[in-house]
């Protein structure tokens, strides 16, 4: 039987990766009593890298927004793991923090880490709104346009 969120995933045409394994000495999650965890997310999609590069040098805001939801689903990736396959386990997402490769004088932070935050909301609805932070980065791991880690809450 098909989960509500594995069904609205599916109305929605939303596709979630595989889960990454970690790229460094790390965990992709822990979980510490009804919270996870989830390490930092890039822009991978099943192994392979995108948005290489800086938001308002290399890409526009708009493919930024592009890139924190690819993060986005790589982070919905990482809780399913969590949950044994079982999104309908997710009871909150908590927090997003959000990290945007950019240029010294790029101040749209906020807006590009929506991509992740709006995606959040589409797939879990009030249970994926959320307090957040978006910062800028003078540069992040292999060059990555964004990062964002994750607290959710499950049952």
């Amino acid at each position: 039987m098909t989960g509500v969120i594995e069904a609205r995933l599916q109305e929605k045409g939303i596709e979630l990766p595989e889960a990454a394994a970690p790229a460094a000495n790390y965990v992709p999650y822990v979980i510490s009593g009804n919270l996870v965890f989830v390490a930092g997310q890039v822009t991978f999609w099943n192994g392979e890298r995108h948005f290489i590069g800086k938001v308002g040098t290399d890409f526009t805001l708009e493919e930024g927004q592009a890139a924190a939801r690819m993060v986005g689903l790589n982070i919905i990736a990482q809780v399913k793991a969590a949950c044994d396959g079982d999104l309908d386990r997710v009871q909150r997402c908590v927090k997003l923090g959000g990290f945007v490769n950019c240029p010294a004088d790029f101040t749209g932070q906020p807006q590009v880490v929506n991509g992740a935050s709006d995606l959040m909301v589409d797939v879990f609805g009030d249970k994926g709104r959320h307090a957040r932070f978006a910062v800028g980065a003078n540069v992040l791991p292999m060059n990555v346009a964004v990062e964002i880690d994750a607290i959710f809450e499950i049952a």
